[in-house]
């Protein structure tokens, strides 16, 4: 077992990738130091865990904190840290406390009835591009409004007002492209417009997940007014930005690998397990969002962790751990392997990840189906991709199709 001391100087983090490639870098410290030190562009130095298994003990040990990370320098990619009374700084039992009251939301069950009002959204946003005809951006166009369409008659939030928080999810996920300054600003407007909206349900309840939270905060006591707030902000900014972007991710991927693309079309009956394969292949994040605390002494990797220290996951280095995966670096679409960890694991593993997997998989067989040939428009240099967010990801994909 190795000690945490270590004298040499942690490295940058993250490492820099191009498109959605992951850095070389991953594997060679799955290979030879599992557990390295690192440095992000906020807090204090940390641990990164590369490997799956380790990754794994990390998101669902106990003796790893969420909640020990308030009032710390914690380390980070983004300048604003999450404060006090928001869920992903909570553990149980308050983490579950919160959790259960969105829960029910989110069964597999409540999904499948929603599959139905998903498929419409889709089918309508393809008729839209079809009679506008080609080439599409289909970020705008269809990945964007379908998740956020969604999320937005779930949760009762009014669907005409996506560009504005677009414009502060934007700045909620910010790296670069927005000052802290401007970053606490667009938060308050958001903080402002929820705030408002649960004004207008204690006014007027209906028939929605805030109507829902408001309820359990004024009739039952279970949350606090900065609980409720911070949660709804949440599930609005979680609940549509992820998934836009792995849905263009996504597309990206396939029309770029067309013998992939080729098979996936010639047999849709493949497109849950390649949302699942596509989950672990693709990047998401530039680097790992959310800290834990060691409150013991915990091996990881080999390494002894002092409680205290940081740790932070590399989700998609984890998904590529040659350990767990034939083959990790390639696409392959009938894999049948250990699951993923594309949604995290333990107490904090994605709540919303039965209502992703659905959107994602209307998404793929709906386009594969109604857009004959689907194809980039041009070339991959019209492709636009974000920068200054911590979510790795196509901003622009003009694509064309058979008439």
């Amino acid at each position: 077992m190795t000690s945490s001391a270590q004298s040499a100087e942690p490295l940058t983090y993250p490492f820099a990738a191009e498109k959605l490639n992951l850095a070389p870098l991953y594997a060679h410290l799955r290979r030879e130091e599992p557990l390295a030190r690192v440095q992000l562009p906020y807090g204090e130095p940390a641990w990164l865990a590369t490997r799956y298994e380790d990754a794994r003990l990390v998101l669902g040990d106990p003796r790893f904190s969420r909640a020990a990370s308030v009032g710390r320098d914690a380390p980070r990619v983004r300048p604003y840290a999450p404060g006090p009374g928001t869920i992903s700084t909570f553990d149980p039992p308050e983490h579950s406390r919160l959790r259960r009251l969105v829960t029910k939301a989110f069964t597999v069950r409540q999904i499948e009835r929603l599959r139905i009002r998903a498929q419409q959204i889709a089918d309508d946003l393809v008729d839209a591009i079809r009679a506008d005809g080609a080439p599409a951006d289909l970020v705008e166009d269809f990945a964007l409004p379908l998740p956020i369409t969604v999320i937005c008659e779930l949760l009762g939030v009014p669907v005409e007002d996506r560009d504005d928080f677009r414009l502060w999810s934007e700045a909620f996920l910010s790296t670069t492209k927005y000052t802290l300054e401007e970053i606490k600003g667009y938060r308050a407007l958001l903080r402002d417009y929820m705030a408002g909206l649960v004004e207008q349900r204690r006014t007027a309840p209906q028939e929605d997940l805030l109507s829902s939270l408001v309820a359990a905060r004024d009739n039952d006591d279970r949350l606090s007014e900065d609980e409720l707030l911070s949660l709804a902000e949440s599930i609005l900014i979680a609940g549509h930005e992820t998934t836009a972007t792995q849905i263009a991710n996504f597309l990206y991927v396939l029309l770029t690998q067309p013998d992939h693309l080729a098979a996936l079309r010639a047999d849709l009956s493949l497109v849950p397990q390649a949302v699942e394969e596509l989950l672990r292949f693709t990047p998401l994040g530039s680097g790992s969002l959310q800290p834990r605390y060691a409150v013991e002494d915990v091996e990881v990797g080999g390494v002894t962790v002092r409680a205290g220290e940081p740790v932070v996951v590399a989700i998609n280095s984890a998904n590529r751990d040659e350990r767990v995966y034939t083959d990790a670096d390639h696409l392959d679409l009938r894999r049948h392997q250990a699951t993923h960890i594309g949604f995290g694991h333990g107490p904090h593993h994605c709540l919303g990840a039965p209502l992703a997997r659905m959107e994602l998989q209307i998404a793929l067989r709906t386009l594969l189906e109604r857009l004959p040939g689907l194809r980039l428009a041009d070339t991959e240099r019209d492709v636009e991709w974000k920068v200054g967010v911590s979510t790795r990801g196509v901003r622009r994909l003009p694509v064309s199709w058979e008439a």
